[in-house]
C-alpha cells in the first residue's frame, strides 16, 4: 500500500535519488539536467524539501521506497500569497498506473488550499507531455497560455503549457 506525506531532511538521499531517474525518464518534462541534479549536495536537497511556510515537497511512499513525488511552493509577498505553484510531478515507471500522481497532486492542493489558504493553483507541462496534460485537466486544471521555446535540450526547443486550477 502506497501511502503519501510531506518529506522530511532526512528523505534527501530518496528524493534525489528520484529526481535522478526523473532526469534520465523524462528529460523533456524535468527542468535541470542530470549534472545539474548531481552536483547538489545533500544538504542543498535537505533544504529544499524542507517544509516552511512558502515550500512543502511530497512523497509516495511503498514501504521503505519512495515511488512518486511532487512539490507546491509559493511566493511570501502578500499580493500574489493567494496562489501556489506545483512543481516536479514524477512516478517511478514501474509504479505508474497506479493514481501515484493523482494523489501526490491532491495532497498538495489540501496543503496549499488548508494550510496557505490559498485558491488557486498553477502548473506548467511539456506541451508535448499528452499523459501529464491529461492527468492535470482530471485533476480540475486548464490550459490558459503557452510559452514557447521555454526549454532547450540537445539544440531543440520546448513549448510549455500554463495550466491553472480555481481552488474556491
Amino acid at each position: 500500500m502506497v501511502i503519501v506525506r510531506l518529506l522530511a531532511p532526512n528523505d534527501a538521499e530518496r528524493f534525489k535519488s528520484l529526481r535522478l531517474l526523473a532526469v534520465e525518464n523524462s528529460p523533456i518534462s524535468i527542468w535541470p539536467t542530470r549534472d545539474e541534479e548531481m552536483a547538489r549536495s545533500i544538504e542543498e536537497t535537505a533544504n529544499r524539501i524542507r517544509v516552511t511556510p512558502t515550500q512543502a515537497v511530497f512523497g509516495a511512499f511503498d514501504g521503505e521506497v519512495l515511488a512518486g513525488i511532487t512539490g507546491v511552493r509559493r511566493e511570501p509577498l502578500r499580493q500574489v500569497s493567494h496562489k501556489a505553484t506545483i512543481w516536479g510531478v514524477f512516478v517511478n515507471p514501474s509504479y505508474r498506473g497506479q493514481g501515484i500522481a493523482g494523489t501526490l497532486l491532491a495532497g498538495a492542493t489540501t496543503h496549499a488550499s488548508a494550510d496557505w489558504n490559498t485558491i488557486q493553483l498553477m502548473l506548467c507541462v511539456n506541451a508535448e507531455n499528452v499523459a501529464a496534460k491529461n492527468l492535470y485537466a482530471s485533476q480540475g486544471f486548464e490550459t490558459f497560455g503557452l510559452e514557447p521555446r521555454a526549454m532547450q535540450i540537445n539544440g531543440r526547443f520546448y513549448d510549455e503549457e500554463h495550466m491553472c486550477k480555481r481552488l474556491r
